[in-house]
């Protein structure tokens, strides 16, 4: 039987990440080789990855790179299954090196199959497997360009990217911060299907008129029946028929005329406002900016300068 050293077995160690013993027993079951090991320690992954593959990989680390000038950035969500390994060092190292690589590669699928220190990725995560002893996997990869590329990371549970036509720091982390803690998913109501409009609407009203039988029965107050959804839907006819009905309501409350134009803005702030329910859900643009509610996140960014929003994506864990 070859002799083992300590030099031997650390080095393994380090390469692989597996415990002194696994590292040991590795080496000796290789008689010394040492790349024989690894295949020793790579065939325990598998042997446990498929005793774990049923198993929910809800758990880990989101992570994201960006390059060096800042055009091209990454966000991935390395999956295991417990909190406890998630907060391991070894684990969000793994990870961050893992992001590291990533930035080179368009799509998860070339990513997987890319080289990983003699082994593609994807082997690399069966290996781990075996060292860690719980199922690990990519479960999101997105990639974004742009000439300028911000990121911002909620205590690796979600990872933001967000581009911006020039570069501006504090612009691309408050709204990296609005996509992370918000979840839009997409840019602005003017990307949504009329079709889609339609259905959501026909939905959100039947739900609201449905609660409100029940909120009439328990002698409630009702939720307001919202005629939109959407920006998309306020046309300027729209706005004038909304606008026309303010007007009655002030005349009703005998509101002189004279001051209207003091009480008006805000009866048709409010009536857009409760219009706009699926922009203000889904639409990065038109949300409420986090960090001052009275504008949206369009009105933050154009209040920068000669700057817009180019595009967006998140990962998290779950």
């Amino acid at each position: 039987m070859a002799k083992i050293t300590a030099a031997e077995v650390n080095k393994l160690r380090k390469a692989t990440g597996a415990g002194m013993m696994d590292c040991k027993k590795a080496l000796v079951e290789a008689e010394g080789d040492f790349d024989k090991a690894i295949e020793v320690l790579r065939k325990k992954g598998q042997k446990v990855a498929a005793k774990r593959a049923d198993r929910d990989s809800s758990e880990g680390a989101a992570v994201s790179k960006v390059n060096a000038d800042n055009t091209v950035g990454v966000a991935i969500v390395l999956g295991c299954e417990t909190d406890f390994v998630g907060k391991n060092e070894n684990f969000l190292a793994l990870a961050n090196e893992l992001a590291d690589k990533a930035i080179n590669f368009d799509n998860k699928e070339d990513f997987l199959a890319s080289d990983f220190g003699g082994m593609t990725v994807a082997d690399k995560l069966i290996e781990q497997t075996g060292v860690i002893g719980e199922k690990l996997e990519i479960n999101s990869f997105e990639k974004l360009e742009a000439p300028y590329v911000g990121t911002y990371v909620h205590i690796n549970k979600i990872a933001a990217l967000v581009g911006l036509t020039s570069k501006n720091e504090v612009v691309a982390k408050d709204v990296a911060m609005q996509v992370a803690s918000m979840g839009a998913t997409t840019l602005s109501y003017k990307d949504f299907d009329p079709a889609y409009i339609a259905s959501e609407t026909e939905a959100r009203i039947a739900v609201i008129e449905k609660d409100n039988i029940e909120l009439g029965r328990l002698g409630k107050t009702l939720k307001n029946v919202p005629q939109y959804i959407s920006m998309a839907q306020l046309t300027d006819e729209a706005l004038a028929k909304a606008e026309e009905a303010a007007k009655a309501e002030l005349t009703a409350e005998g509101k002189p005329e004279k001051i209207w134009d003091k009480i008006l803005p805000g009866k048709m702030q409010r009536f857009i406002a409760d219009n706009t329910t699926l922009d203000q859900e889904q639409c990065l643009l038109d949300q409420n900016f986090i960090k001052d509610e009275k504008i949206n996140v369009a009105k933050y960014v154009a209040s920068a300068g000669d700057l817009s929003v180019t595009s967006f994506k998140r990962v998290a864990l779950g």
